[in-house]
């Protein structure tokens, strides 16, 4: 009995292993999808290479065909860090920052990135610009400072504004770049009137975060933030009087339109519009838990927004001003 069951479990492993030696055809893994619709996608910009939104994972992706398709740009180095802006200078030099003091850097409009910084275990970097004497500067949490002077290939420490440690979430130019605002962490803001050199505190009339803004022309600007808050200025950023508050979401970007009307997008899908030059806002669109994080517009018109959870389909305002459920 014993040596008929030893001869069975001899057979037994011979099979096997015959079997896990033995040529099978592999199935198809089929076409690897980027899920574009969902995945944490935190700026979008259009370029002459095409359209280019950034964000999870360090990935940054280009589409060629107004967004109807997206494919990977080469990264010369993969960290797998959030990527939380893009700025470009023209149509194809633009600089990526993320967490852990990443910055990328491209000049064939995104189609290729080369790294230029990276700091493990550093705080994120969250806003950049290029500033009129040729420098780029970004900013970012507790007061982090960077300075390029050679077009964003190499950077250095620059002390932050009046020794700050507050994050500092944005950098913002008036159109003709003369006066510059930083917005930060708990009402934290700054102001420049003479390109970026030299930057005073302005006195605090708001105590939560403020996320971003714009220059509306002239001495006129609006900043927004945490809560709804939106701020607007007619004396270049000296003082500031509330036009918003009244949501309990926060506001995260916003996009010119035409005839001088003003989107910002953020919290919850919440969509706010202006027709009177950020004097006030209406409610538009509210919609599900995403968080709306950039728009830009396409060629036929329509609004294209990235999110916490992807890019939603092109949009005109019109269908924008359509109820959508909470």
């Amino acid at each position: 009995m014993r040596v008929t069951l030893g001869i069975a479990v001899s057979l037994i492993v011979a099979v096997a292993g015959i079997f896990a030696f033995s040529h099978r055809d592999t199935l198809s893994l089929g076409t690897r999808q980027i899920p574009i619709n969902n995945m944490n996608l935190t700026s979008l910009v259009e370029t002459d290479a095409g359209l280019v939104t950034a964000g999870e994972l360090g990935h940054i992706l280009i589409s060629k065909d107004q967004g109807q398709s997206w494919t990977p740009a080469s990264l010369s180095q993969q960290r797998y860090a959030l990527l939380t802006r893009l700025h470009f200078k023209d149509g194809r030099t633009g600089l990526a920052i993320g967490h852990e003091g990443w910055i990328l850097r491209t000049n064939d409009g995104g189609l290729n990135w080369q790294e230029v910084a990276f700091n493990p275990g550093g705080e994120p970097l969250l806003g950049i610009h290029l500033l009129p004497s040729g420098a780029w500067v970004a900013f970012g949490a507790f007061g982090q400072a960077l300075i390029s002077r050679d077009d964003g290939n190499s950077w250095s420490d620059l002390p932050p504004p009046e020794g700050t440690d507050w994050h500092l979430n944005n950098i913002l130019a008036s159109i003709d770049k003369r006066t510059w605002l930083i917005v930060g962490e708990s009402g934290t803001l700054f102001r420049s009137t003479d390109g970026g050199e030299n930057w005073e505190t302005v006195p605090e009339f708001y105590n939560g975060s403020l996320y971003g803004g714009l220059n509306l022309g002239g001495d006129n600007w609006l900043v927004y933030g945490m809560r709804g808050n939106i701020f607007r200025s007619e004396d270049n950023g000296l003082t500031w009087t509330s036009v918003g508050g009244e949501l309990p979401v926060s506001i995260f970007t916003h996009q010119s339109l035409d005839n001088g009307k003003l989107l910002l997008a953020g919290q919850g899908g919440v969509l706010l519009l202006s027709d009177d030059d950020g004097k006030s806002f209406s409610f538009l669109h509210k919609s599900g838990r995403m968080t709306l994080t950039d728009i830009t517009r396409l060629e036929s018109g329509k609004l294209l927004m990235s999110s916490d959870t992807g890019l939603l389909p092109p949009l005109s305002l019109d269908q924008l001003k359509q109820p959508s459920g909470a």
